[in-house]
């Protein structure tokens, strides 16, 4: 099956859907631990990580990511995170499987790279453009369809990223995960974005780390930055499917909810609805999600955008629209919700009466350099963790 190069689609003005948070997802379902946050599922449990793709290509994906987030050696490796396979037999893992799943439908694959340990350690460029150039290399060898240098806190290490990337001669994206105020070193979101442009980048937006409402308006500030300077660029988004109106600049993970209670801070489908709207109104056209989304996320962008797509997505054979299966329930008070404007005015109770409406987040103050930001392959031990303890308890 021929499918058309991701930058013929965006030059053309089609909408592109990507997928969801794989590691939250495959957490919730037993086959990622939460702390590492790391894809040996691709090769340990394959039938889950295929599956899921194979959930998201129904609800209207048009990218399959490789599941390879955070599958760098150095993180695969940090913190006595010991694997039973090399980075770069879950990085080839990773490729087969969503090569599989995209050939099922209209999908491209695209090969992801994320920030690294090192970079926090203070590594060298060398060092850490090495550890970036070894899952290429993989990419290459599997001949992925483009590339996505994806949640980046400093925009210095993604344009590493992004420079080691456009090597392969393969179409780059470039996305940081930060929110209006920059990145951690306090570039703005315009800067960030010329800077990426200038290192090679053809998409470049946000993902993580923010809900939709915030990374969208973080996007519009890139697109502002970089027309302001005379460049061209698409745009790219893939929010938090939680709300995050609390957050600091280091977005979700400085919640104290992270990441075990944030069920309450869901997004419904009609907050998806609104979502997609909006960023696709702004000028954005890759649209997508990350941490929290499952695939009924991404059915509701794609039922949202199914006019201009021309198509509904295969899964929407199972979901009225707006609500309208509905209208075959036995309860006449449940039949009575089959209508757009009952879904679009409801104001969902989280049903837990002693809960604040917002959260007081974590503020360390701590990124690049800090002590506290050293990594070792050694395994935490109590005695690191006793003063961290100490230090949460004194901050709350």
């Amino acid at each position: 099956m021929f499918v058309q190069n991701i930058l013929e689609r965006l030059d053309a003005g089609e909408i592109v859907i990507g997928d969801g948070g794989f590691v939250f997802a495959l957490e919730k379902r037993g086959y990622v631990k939460a702390g590492p946050w790391t894809p040996e599922a691709a090769a340990e449990h394959p039938e889950a990580v295929r599956q899921l793709h194979r959930e998201f290509l129904r609800s209207g994906s048009n990218v399959m990511q490789t599941f390879t987030f955070y599958a760098s050696d150095d993180k695969l490796e940090n913190r006595g995170n010991a694997q039973r396979f090399t980075g770069a037999q879950i990085n080839e893992a990773a490729c087969d499987l969503a090569r599989e799943v995209a050939n099922e439908g209209d999908a491209m694959v695209a090969g992801g790279v994320s920030q690294t340990p090192s970079y926090l350690s203070c590594k060298s460029e060398a060092e850490v453009k090495g550890i970036f150039k070894r899952q290429l290399n993989v990419f290459v060898k599997k001949n992925v369809d483009f590339m996505i240098a994806e949640y980046f806190e400093h925009v210095e290490e993604a344009e590493w990223a992004v420079q080691v990337l456009k090597t392969s001669g393969k179409p780059v994206c470039a996305s940081l995960c930060i929110g209006p105020d920059g990145d951690l070193n306090g570039v703005s979101p315009g800067d960030c974005a010329v800077r990426l442009v200038k290192a090679g980048a053809n998409i470049v937006g946000i993902n993580c780390h923010f809900d939709p409402m915030i990374c969208v308006k973080t996007v519009k500030m890139m697109k502002e930055g970089v027309e302001r300077a005379g460049l061209k660029a698409h745009y790219m988004v893939q929010p938090l499917a939680y709300h995050t109106p609390d957050c600091n600049c280091q977005g979700f993970i400085d919640l104290p909810e992270f990441p075990f209670g944030l069920e309450p801070r869901i997004l419904t489908r009609w907050d998806m609805h609104k979502y997609a709207r909006e960023a696709f109104n702004v000028g954005i056209r890759f649209i997508g999600g990350c941490c929290g989304f499952e695939p009924y996320h991404i059915r509701a962008v794609a039922e949202e955008l199914a006019t201009e797509r021309g198509y509904l997505p295969a899964a929407s054979v199972k979901h009225g629209n707006w609500g309208a299966g509905l209208e075959m329930h036995t309860k006449p008070w449940v039949r009575a919700r089959a209508r757009r404007d009952y879904w679009e005015k409801l104001k969902p109770a989280s049903g837990r009466p002693k809960c604040p409406a917002m959260s007081t987040p974590d503020s360390w103050g701590v990124t690049k350099g800090h002590a506290d930001l050293m990594q070792h392959k050694e395994a935490t031990s109590l005695d690191e963790l006793k003063p961290l303890f100490e230090k949460a308890k004194a901050s709350h």
